[in-house]
Formats: structure tokens, sequence, C-alpha cells
């Protein structure tokens, strides 16, 4: 990610300046609003809601991932892993070792995880994999997968109730762009997963709130989690966890707002099982 340090130090610097840190605020503004595929993972700004940082922005841009930009993008992941793929995919191979067959992928956009762990672990050969994405998404999803799944295991849906009933909910770099929250999601289900396996979860220590992310093609609202509010939603929900680790290559750096930019994301794995 783009850490663009020589502008988040003038930021910082800015707010002891009001007249100069006006002038750098339109600044930023003008350079993150700019229609530049170049500027890819910028943050704007500090909202109390998905709608207020929605409301933010302006409605000549493209909003959010159902496009088809968007759902152009990663190909080259489904073809590698990263650093912090290593725990999720230890944790995946276990959970298939000891029975699990079914992956509900949230946010899994073309089914990146599913093509690119497959190469390093057996899937069992009665596997489930189905992602939810947004419609665009899963249109590319689904002609990618006519060429390059022939095993068949992957499916994509629109439906987030969908989760009900699957062993393993899976959710890589993905939360942060959801309208709800990851307990309401679970709550409404008859039959939640037994196992939650989560990674690039923006965490922070005391605060919940959005900012915006220009991703390169759109922007998004984009959702950063108290961490007591995160993990006692799940523990309300019977949720234990049993795995956590820290992904220190992600970082969110919102300028003007330091306390609330982020020097690293989280993964977890979760169990209802006692």
């Amino acid at each position: 990610m783009d850490r663009h340090p020589t502008l988040h130090s003038l930021a910082e610097q800015a707010s002891h300046w009001p007249v100069v840190g006006s002038v750098l605020r339109a600044g930023y503004e003008h350079r993150f609003f700019a229609h530049d595929s170049t500027l890819q993972n910028l943050y704007r700004g500090v909202f109390s809601s998905f709608a207020e940082a929605q409301a933010s922005i302006p409605p000549t841009l493209v909003q959010g991932y159902d496009n088809a930009a968007s759902a152009a993008f990663y190909r080259e992941r489904t073809r590698r892993v990263f650093l912090n793929d290593y725990p999720m995919m230890w944790w995946l191979s276990r959970l298939f070792a000891e029975g699990c067959v079914s992956v509900f992928d949230l946010g899994g956009h073309i089914g990146i995880a599913y093509y690119a762990y497959q190469r390093y672990f057996h899937f069992p050969d009665a596997m489930r994999w189905l992602v939810m994405d947004v419609p665009a998404v899963n249109a590319a999803g689904e002609e990618w997968a006519a060429r390059n799944d022939p095993a068949r295991h992957l499916r994509f849906t629109p439906r987030r109730e969908d989760a009900s009933g699957m062993d393993v909910l899976f959710a890589a770099g993905a939360l942060q762009y959801l309208d709800y929250t990851l307990a309401g999601l679970l709550a409404s289900l008859e039959r939640p997963p037994a196992h939650l396996l989560l990674n690039s979860v923006p965490i922070h220590l005391s605060a919940s709130y959005f900012t915006v992310q220009n991703t390169g093609v759109s922007c998004c609202p984009y959702r950063v989690t108290a961490e007591r509010e995160f993990l006692d939603g799940l523990r309300a929900l019977g949720y234990t966890m049993r795995d956590r680790w820290e992904n220190t290559d992600r970082q969110c750096d919102i300028p003007f707002y330091p306390s609330h930019s982020l020097d690293r994301y989280f993964g977890f794995y979760f169990s209802s099982h006692g």
C-alpha cells in the first residue's frame, strides 16, 4: 500500500496552522477525487456511519465494487499467495482435515483464495466453495470459473443468508466494505458457520468509525472497528478466538487524522466449538 509519507507528515504539521491546513486539505480533496487510476488505496476523512461516508462521495464518481473496472481486479492473486495468507491456509487445511467441506467466502471476488490456496494443500473432493459478492464481480467470477475451475467446486451468490449451514465463513479483506457488521450477519443466520477465518481486518484500539477509500477506479465507504467491539460482538454469539495474527504490510493512513490511522491490520480464527 502506498504510504504517501511526505503528504502524511505535512498533514500532521498542518494541524498547528489552520490557514496552511485548509490549503493542504483542499489540495488533498482535489487529489483524492481526481480521475486518476494510479492513485490507489488513498483514504479520506472520518465519519460516524456508512451512510455519512457514502454521502461525502460526489455523485459523479463511481462507488463500490459493482462495476466492470473493480470486477477486473486481482487476477494475479489467483496464482500467488502473500505472507499473511499462511495463517489462513494453515487453519483452513486443518479444518478440511477435520471434516469441514463447505466454505462461504464473504467478499471473495472471483474466488481468489480458492484458486491460489489449492496449489498448496488438498481440497476435499466433496468441497463446496461459495463466494458472496456484488453482481458485477459474481458475473466476472462465473466467466473466469468456466475457463479455470475444472473441478467445478466454485459457486457464486449475492445473498449473505446463504452462509447459513456452511462449515467455514472465510473473509479476507472484505469486512471493511460492508454496510453491516460481521456479528450482525451471523446473528441473522439460522445456522451460523462453526468456524470464522478472517484476514486483513482493520482494527482500532478504541474507536469505531468509517473513512472513504479510493481504490483507483471507485470510492468506497470503509469500516474500521474498535477492538473491544469486534471481539465482544463475536463472543456474545458463542465464538471463541483460537488464533490472532498481525499484518504489518497493510496500513490505513488517513491524512489529517493521525489518531485514526492504522499501522497494521489483523487476522483471526474463531470457533464456536468448545
